[in-house]
């Protein structure tokens, strides 16, 4: 329920308790007075830009006979997956074809749920990129949580075929990570040819809250002889904003208060001033909103892990932590998820301590290790990361099965941006969010030839549809040829 919701909700009670007290039968043929006008909350407001998205139509598929990894850890050979109404119905062996079901052969191939990517700039710095695109960050002071990243997504970013035909099904765009506070992340849907944002917006999915710490928010502003400057200038500035969240909410609340017991004819209490930036902060401090930190060093990450122990709040991911693999055991104690390159480092001083199996030992000390992209290139090919990953910790000496990396690109990231209980397994019930791959996803050799959404195929390898956006107007899309 949102905050004007609540206030309305109260309001109401209360002045239904009040009138239960003042009205009762008329006495001695006495005219009861009229009832004082009692003042009135103000209409919760419509949620600002809702989601429109609509799944395209589907009817129902049986994919049979492939290897089924199904995003939570199982395995399964020779088996089928069945999909009723956009969402998956069953998972087994010798599922029985209901009629009119679209059969497709899967023997030989392998059958995956959509790869979900929690960290992309898609629309809102397009592919290919130019300036006038560049349009993510929002670099004029330290504290921009006012801003959303869906109001910069541009949903002609031919980007997005991209990254379908590479299998994603879902993935969660951000703001730059210019400062400490970036703005509010936007879970989407790739939906190809949409006009509007909210045409792509996941429904139910939350907000986050992207973050950044280190080099860049003191690169930025430091170079400005500003605050923040240093590590310590970070840190600083991450409380004083806290702390000015707290006293929000606190007024917010005694608001309410008010509000619960007012009684008719009372004068109602004067509102709080909306405040942008600081309705985001609360909304992290009251567990609607999820915090996406970037943040390269373990040492920094356990600075944030200590802030939002100080402020009573969860960080849901850091992002990129180059370091994790020094404070794995602490992210998995932290319930912490690290969304992670497969062999990106040394671009600069803070990402010099990298290694190639940081993902796989975050994993491996139990802990919620996700694959993630920052790239309109990688996000094609998450599952070539994944593989990178993984040979790299086999190599190392640990047993991790492919279906455990599989994870890594399903119901991790689910997780990590809210969306777990929807998607990221072809668990009954959950969207109908497959794919189905040439060969092991896992091999270089493999790709997406079939790719479902809500149950509808909205990719098919090798046959051309209609440029999604007006940019490829006019152009070849060969897709044999990619």
């Amino acid at each position: 329920m949102s905050h004007y919701a609540r206030l309305a909700a109260a309001l109401v009670a209360s002045l239904g308790l009040a009138a239960c007290a003042s009205t009762g039968a008329a006495t001695n043929g006495a005219v009861a007075p009229p009832a004082a006008a009692t003042p009135q909350a103000p209409a919760a407001p419509p949620e600002a830009f809702a989601s429109t998205y609509k799944p395209a139509p589907s009817g129902v598929t049986l994919i049979r006979g492939g290897t089924v990894i199904d995003g939570e850890g199982g395995e399964f050979a020779s088996a089928d997956v069945l999909i009723i109404d956009g969402k998956v119905a069953s998972l087994g062996t010798g599922i029985a074809s209901p009629a009119g079901a679209d059969v497709i052969d899967a023997i030989g191939k392998f059958v995956t749920p959509g790869i979900i990517d929690p960290h992309s700039h898609l629309g809102v710095y397009p592919s290919p990129g130019i300036a006038a695109s560049s349009d993510g960050n929002e670099g004029t002071q330290p504290n921009t949580a006012e801003v959303w990243a869906e109001h910069s997504v541009w949903p002609q970013d031919p980007g997005f075929l991209r990254a379908v035909a590479g299998g994603v099904t879902t993935l969660h765009v951000l703001p730059g990570s210019a400062n400490l506070f970036g703005g509010r992340g936007v879970t989407l849907r790739p939906v190809l040819g949409a006009r509007t944002m909210q045409e792509m917006k996941f429904p139910g999915a939350p907000h986050s809250l992207k973050m950044a710490c280190g080099e860049n928010p003191s690169r930025v502003y430091g170079g400005r002889n500003s605050s923040p400057a240093t590590d310590m200038g970070n840190v600083a500035g991450w409380r004083q904003n806290w702390i000015r969240a707290e006293g929000y909410r606190r007024k917010q609340t005694e608001y309410e208060a008010k509000l619960a017991k007012l009684k008719a004819g009372d004068d109602p209490p004067t509102p709080p001033e909306r405040d942008l930036e600081l309705e985001t902060l609360v909304g992290v401090l009251n567990g609607d909103i999820l915090v996406q930190w970037h943040c390269y060093r373990a040492d920094q990450m356990a600075t944030a892990l200590d802030i939002a122990k100080e402020f009573n709040f969860k960080v849901s991911a850091f992002h990129h932590a180059v370091e994790a693999y020094k404070i794995a055991d602490l992210l998995a104690e932290a319930d912490v998820c690290g969304a992670l390159w497969a062999d990106w480092w040394g671009f600069k001083l803070e990402a010099y301590d990298g290694i190639r199996e940081n993902i796989p030992f975050v994993h491996a000390a139990g802990g919620c290790a996700i694959v993630h992209s920052d790239s309109e290139v990688g996000i094609q090919r998450l599952n070539q990361e994944a593989a990178k990953a993984l040979s790299d910790g086999r190599r190392a000496g640990l047993e991790i099965s492919r279906a455990d990396a599989w994870k890594w690109l399903a119901i991790n990231p689910a997780r990590a941006i809210g969306v777990a209980d929807a998607t990221g397994s072809l668990r009954a019930g959950k969207a109908g969010d497959v794919v189905v791959w040439s060969a092991d996803p896992f091999s270089v050799y493999a790709v997406a030839e079939r790719v479902y959404m809500d149950g509808a195929l909205v990719y098919q390898r090798g046959v051309r549809r209609d440029p999604p956006s007006d940019f490829e107007l006019g152009q070849t899309v060969v897709e044999e040829a990619r």
